[in-house]
């Protein structure tokens, strides 16, 4: 759906960088003047809250790295001191935490806008492709995450994920052990796991730059399923797409800010905030909500796959 630009300069330095290092004009033809089809709904704007939430979670990881000890006798002590002595620590870490939940409630209801709408069919099924990439890196970074505040669960749950490789033969053992750096969770583990968690996001953020791009080659689908035929067909991004993108941004985000400041901990499990002890086991060990349905797949799973066991 690319075109001619319609930008024009309206200053003197603007025109200077506009024939250097046109960065407006790629703003300007991107985020103003990109046409959508007429009828797109609010499903549609789960996209750019998703990229609200990734550059909240990146600013706040950064500095909660700051302060955070990669240590398994300093990490849980550090996030208690993150939330008690660190300026504003406690509202950066229920922010963080919190915000990976509402992540992934905006990726799902996302995902489910593009299989309803057909988003994966031709010609765009490498937009698809990415976003499936993007997916992944998430659920690898969310895993991450939730390993480093080093409570029991955390333990726990990187024990039996880090497990889970062992189930394929041959490579199942040197991935395992090149996870943990050893033959169990501990101090090493904690030490990759927190170097993937920081790293991983930036790769996140590289990928959806390819998603959007890629967006903007084979333009939205709409509700109807029919493709932009004319110019009619379609409006402006700005405002058309920005008001509707912008209160859904603003009821979002009221209700993320209603859970970080009244109901920080109702996401968290109980267990998470026992130091881990590696020599006791919790009575039931759980992911978080968001990988509950990949969880339920490998309950069901009671048989060999393969040489998968």
């Amino acid at each position: 759906m690319s075109g001619h630009s319609s930008y024009v300069p309206t200053t003197g330095v603007m025109r200077w960088l506009d024939a250097r290092l046109p960065l407006p004009r790629l703003v300007y033809d991107s985020f103003v003047a990109y046409p959508v089809p007429r009828n797109l709904n609010y499903a549609y704007t789960f996209g750019g809250i998703l990229a609200i939430f990734l550059i909240s979670q990146i600013l706040t990881g950064v500095v909660l790295a700051m302060h955070y000890a990669a240590t398994s006798t300093g990490a849980f002590e550090s996030v208690e001191r993150i939330m008690r002595d660190v300026n504003w620590g406690w509202l950066l870490r229920y922010m963080h935490a919190n915000g990976a939940s509402f992540f992934f409630i905006a990726v799902y209801c996302h995902i489910f806008r593009g299989l309803y709408y057909g988003s994966y069919k031709q010609p765009r099924e490498v937009l698809w492709i990415l976003g499936v990439i993007i997916f992944l890196l998430m659920m690898a970074t969310a895993f991450m995450g939730y390993v480093l505040p080093w409570g029991q669960m955390s333990f726990w749950g990187a024990t039996v994920i880090t497990g889970f490789f062992t189930a394929f033969p041959v490579i199942g053992d040197p991935i395992q052990q090149l996870l943990l750096g050893g033959f169990a969770v501990d101090n090493a583990t904690l030490n990759r796991f927190f170097s993937l968690h920081y790293l991983l996001p930036f790769m996140i953020a590289g990928v959806v730059i390819l998603h959007v791009w890629a967006l903007h080659v084979t333009g939205q689908t709409n509700p109807t399923g029919v493709e932009v035929k004319t110019s009619k067909d379609t409006v402006p991004f700005t405002p058309h797409a920005t008001i509707k993108d912008g209160f859904a941004m603003v009821v979002f985000l009221a209700i993320f800010a209603y859970f970080v400041f009244y109901l920080p901990n109702y996401m968290g499990h109980p267990d998470n905030y026992i130091p881990a002890n590696s020599l006791k086991t919790p009575a039931h060990i759980v992911p978080e909500w968001y990988f509950l349905p990949f969880y339920a797949m490998l309950r069901a799973i009671t048989f060999d796959i393969g040489p998968i066991d």
